[in-house]
């Protein structure tokens, strides 16, 4: 028996806005918004050298980061530093504060995931040091709300 797809299941991350407030250039790729899908949410990041992802933290996510292109440090909760790579992958545990630097001299380029999803979306994401650029809105992922 063959299931047909009934929903969206590719989106391109050209079609996508970009979401800048923390840094980086974020895009939800795929997202209750975008596809429907209801177990978590993902997309890539580009990241100019020098640039930063706010520190942060996910109450109810594991966040699960590869890097495709470029020299990152994600330092987490403050203390430990880990150096990423091309073809390196990072998963940071539910609860711990995590913050993304670029160190090359190139942009990076990663894909990330989290989940589970959060009861909420305002529940899903805790910002410990000011954002970026606070006048933007969180991206909008979808979900219950």
């Amino acid at each position: 028996m063959t299931t047909a797809i009934t929903r969206t299941v590719k989106v391109a991350a050209a079609e996508v806005a970009a979401n800048t407030k923390r840094g980086g250039d974020i895009r939800v790729t795929l997202s209750p918004k975008t596809v429907g899908c209801t177990s978590g949410f993902g997309g890539v990041l580009d990241l100019a050298p020098g640039d930063w992802i706010t520190e942060h933290y996910h109450p109810y996510s594991e966040e699960f980061l590869h890097v495709v292109e470029g020299t990152l440090e994600m330092t987490l909760d403050g203390k430990d530093v880990v150096a990423l790579g091309p073809g390196d992958s990072l998963c940071v545990p539910i609860g711990v504060r995590h913050r993304l630097l670029n160190t090359g001299d190139t942009t990076a380029r990663c894909a990330f995931h989290l989940s589970p999803l959060a009861p909420r979306p305002e529940l899903g994401h805790v910002d410990t040091e000011q954002a970026q650029r606070p006048e933007q809105a969180n991206p909008d992922v979808g979900g219950a709300r």
